[in-house]
């Protein structure tokens, strides 16, 4: 079998899943609090931290909770539900009798009797605004909010009234939660190319402005440019085309280009109660305006907002910097403390080396698991990632679901049009046709990502080492995710008595990842030698390991130590050439580090080569006995080693040579191990040490703590190549098959 048939059997093998985007908590709430609080409607909008959820109901009720990218939420208590033909969403048509009327001041000539005939329909698009909306979905209760229901009701965009999607439906969720909350400035959307971005945050800016007094909204993009043609193309044909009792009037031009300003309010004139004899002239003026700016750091500097988009904002390149904007921009949107405004913000991202890192920084730094001690993210915003086989354009079927995997049974899209392949089946296919361009292939990661690396993929010029195969080999464990496990875990002495036999004790909280433990008699094997222990399985493997010295650092930052382990070929029933260890951690001391690295290697019997520039780590292993462990840097003979290396061993990382011969141990093993070969895949399944190779850099070498530790495991199990007295290959003359020439004299011979 070809090594391309294999690789589509293996897809083949993990293409057929099915996942969700989130979870109903059940049971999070006590029975009778629920029922006790719904009873009396005492659910109250935003952030409760009783129960650490954020609740979107207005009515006083809830329903389901929702946990969507670790944000639970609070659905509202299902209302009054709405039954589509066909049982599925359907835009319903605006009444032509309605349709007449353009502006509120045409609605006051119409007569009473007309007036009394429309406003229960007008009141209840008004609730229907205001709560959401519930409906049958292919006999499924739906709960959509306000929001969305404007978007999909109301929002004319490129291609008409826009479908439901259930990606969509989850990320209105996720969003009101972000304007409920009141620890957050809103959300930051990681999301694939035409996900509809655009136009959800243009209906948003249009529907909030339309309900708000004395507010500003604003609009920012990756240029000026793409900024005004947002507005133009999005932001006013959605105002323009909403219905006149939905739609205040407007100063200036009816499309313009720069600024819309709204001014009388159209709601207060659809309300049933309203004075019969109260004139629109009477009204107080909204005084709201909708504009966009250009791009640059100090964009809306200094100005109150009650929402800014920020679109594209993983594409801003050099020298704008979104991150130097957002610091700017987030004091726009709070007073003192409080949180007056929010921004929705969305994008792909650019590669990251033209601006994509900064947007990546910001998106992790919108992690709702990491907050600080006032309950706010780093960056203040909530991140939300929704995959690419969720929203793409000719996958989704009539439901507004994702057709992931080829159907079986007749399958139509919205418009009915029949969807014959599955979304995961094009998406191999069309990196299957990118293998041989890799920055080809990385960008349509980028546009189409299906996870979070994906998104961030960066460019391949800028590696060190053979880049494509160690995306291969990423792509080809995130396939896999489901059925190579991975066992994160903790080493322990036996009974807490140190010194005797260590165990390895899985843990979901453990500091290792393993993918290998040896077998009964191998484990714990060693020997004593001259009164120190020494390793029993140095025939099977060794580790490398780039320690630290210091518990705690001033700002808290300190690297990680890291340690690998890496096995050899050997007679015994160990897998040859393969990392089955994995650790970067920086516990709360040096000592556990240090005694995490020792349990290790008595636990597998292997040697370790350490970095000795931070020599607390070998102290410590000289101290309890087992110097023995430690390799003594294998490019000098033992009379050259200074006085300190002869009594800890290891080796430096100051030198040249030393750096150089790193690099290359971690090159040959990329090329030999990793990624596609004739074979299949190499089987390196850590993820954190192929992305730290991707991103190594051998003049800084600080930063890549999984790169060091899984170099120095490969010289270690390869010392024999850097010893002083290694025999070295002459070099000897090759045959190309070309004629030799002497050209002495006037003409040219052939040496014979």
């Amino acid at each position: 079998m070809s090594s391309r048939d294999l690789l589509r059997v293996e897809l083949n093998l993990t293409s057929m899943y099915e996942q969700t985007l989130y979870k109903v908590l059940d049971n999070y709430i006590k029975a009778s609090t629920l029922k006790k609080k719904n009873r009396h409607k005492t659910w109250k909008y935003g952030y409760d931290g009783d129960h650490d959820m954020v609740i979107i109901s207005k009515t006083g009720k809830i329903g389901e909770i929702y946990e969507i990218q670790n944000l639970k939420i609070a659905l509202p208590a299902e209302f009054e539900t709405h039954n589509f033909k066909d049982k599925k969403w359907s835009h319903t048509e605006y009444p032509k009798e309605l349709n007449r009327i353009k502006t509120i001041f045409d609605w006051k000539e119409y007569p009473e009797d007309f007036k009394e005939q429309w406003y229960d329909y007008i009141e209840k698009e008004f609730e229907r605004r205001e709560n959401g909306f519930w409906f049958n979905n292919k006999s499924n209760l739906t709960y959509i909010t306000g929001t969305h229901y404007m978007y999909l009701q109301w929002s004319k965009i490129d291609v008409g009234p826009p479908d439901f999607r259930e990606s969509n439906r989850l990320f209105y969720i996720f969003w009101e939660a972000c304007k409920a909350d009141y620890r957050c400035f809103g959300m930051d959307y990681l999301k694939n190319r035409r996900s509809g971005f655009s136009f959800m945050s243009s209906g948003e800016i249009v529907n909030l402005a339309t309900i708000s007094t004395d507010s500003r909204y604003g609009i920012l993009s990756k240029s000026g440019p793409d900024a005004k043609k947002m507005f133009t193309d999005k932001v006013v044909p959605i105002s323009v085309n909403y219905p006149f009792f939905f739609k205040p009037i407007q100063d200036g031009m009816d499309r313009p280009k720069t600024e819309l300003a709204y001014r009388i309010p159209a709601s207060k004139l659809t309300r049933r109660k309203l004075d019969a004899n109260e004139n629109p002239e009477d009204l107080k003026g909204l005084d709201t305006t909708i504009d966009w700016k250009n791009t640059g750091d100090n964009s809306y500097d200094g100005e109150k907002l009650k929402l800014l988009v920020h679109d594209e904002s993983g594409k801003w390149e050099r020298p704008n910097n979104i991150l130097n904007n957002w610091r700017v921009t987030k004091t726009c949107l709070r007073l003192g403390s409080r949180v007056i405004g929010k921004c929705m913000m969305g994008s792909t991202s650019n590669a990251l080396d033209k601006g994509g890192d900064n947007f990546k920084k910001l998106y992790y730094a919108s992690d709702v698991t990491r907050r600080n001690s006032n309950g706010q993210t780093a960056s203040g915003l909530y991140s939300l990632f929704i995959p690419m086989e969720w929203n793409y354009e000719g996958y989704i079927d009539s439901y507004g679901f994702p057709v992931f995997n080829t159907p079986k049974k007749e399958v139509e899209d919205p418009h009915g049009t029949k969807i014959t392949q599955g979304v995961i089946e094009y998406w191999d296919n069309e990196v299957q046709g990118l293998k041989s361009d890799q920055d080809s292939l990385n960008e349509f990661y980028r546009q189409f990502p299906r996870t979070t690396k994906h998104a961030f993929r960066d460019e391949s010029k800028q590696s060190l080492f053979n880049l494509t195969k160690i995306y291969e080999q990423i792509d080809f464990n995130e396939d896999l995710k489901n059925s190579i496990k991975l066992t994160q875990g903790s080493f322990q002495w036996e009974n807490g008595h140190k010194d005797t036999k260590v165990i390895f004790v899985p843990n979901k909280n453990g500091r290792f990842l393993v993918t290998w433990v040896p077998p009964l008699h191998l484990q714990n094997k060693r020997y004593i030698k001259n009164g120190t222990n020494h390793p029993g399985n140095d025939h099977c493997g060794a580790f490398g390991c780039d320690p630290y010295d210091i518990s705690g650092t001033v700002d808290g930052r300190g690297s990680n130590g890291a340690l690998h382990g890496l096995t050899k070929f050997s007679m015994e029933d160990v897998p040859p050439n393969m990392f089955f260890l994995e650790y970067i951690s920086r516990p709360q001391t040096a000592e556990i580090f240090f005694e995490d690295v020792l349990m290790a290697c008595v636990f597998y019997g292997m040697p370790i080569l350490a970095e000795n520039n931070k020599p607390r780590l070998l102290y410590h292993f000289k101290r309890r006995g087992y110097r023995g462990y430690s390799i003594n840097r294998p490019d000098r003979k033992y009379n050259k080693l200074s006085v300190t290396e002869r009594e800890l061993g290891g080796i430096p990382n100051s030198s040249e040579d030393i750096k150089q011969a790193h690099a290359a141990a971690i090159e040959t093993y990329i090329n030999d191990f990793v990624g596609l070969k004739e074979t299949g895949y190499g089987d390196t399944y850590f993820q954190r040490t192929l992305e730290d190779w991707a991103k190594f850099d051998i003049n800084n070498r600080t930063k890549h703590d999984a790169s060091i530790s899984s170099g120095l495991a490969l010289m270690a199990c390869n010392k024999h190549r850097y010893a002083p007295n290694a025999p070295r290959q002459k070099p000897q003359a090759v045959d190309l098959g070309f004629k030799k020439y002497d050209n002495k004299g006037s003409t040219s011979k052939i040496i014979s």
